[in-house]
């Protein structure tokens, strides 16, 4: 499994690569210039053809929306898991706490 996002993540870094030097390109355009432009397109529709491929293997995949959320807040998504393993954790405890020797025997 770890393979498969290992392929997404290195095609997405092509991707966002090539687009990057694409706005260069685009900012700074020269007629002579067309031919870079012309195969920087080339190597985008490429790129977006392995990125859906890579998709394709990975439909089976869920994200909880609140991930996302982090994501546009601009925060670490990785920070949504550490979050909820600390609040089980936490309901954890207090349930540990709250329930006495009565309630499994009694």
């Amino acid at each position: 499994m770890a393979e498969k996002f290992d392929n997404l993540e290195e095609h997405l870094e092509k991707f966002v690569e090539n687009i990057r030097q694409l706005g260069i390109i685009v900012s700074d355009f020269q007629p002579s210039s067309q031919t870079g432009l012309s195969q920087k397109l080339n190597f985008m529709i490429t790129g977006l053809q392995d990125i859906e491929k890579c998709r394709q293997q990975l439909h089976d995949i869920n994200v909880p929306l609140e991930v996302f959320e982090y994501i546009d807040q601009g925060r670490n998504p990785q920070l949504y898991t550490k979050e909820c393993l600390e609040s089980a954790l936490a309901k954890n405890e207090q349930n540990i706490h709250t329930d006495k020797p009565s309630d499994f025997f009694g």
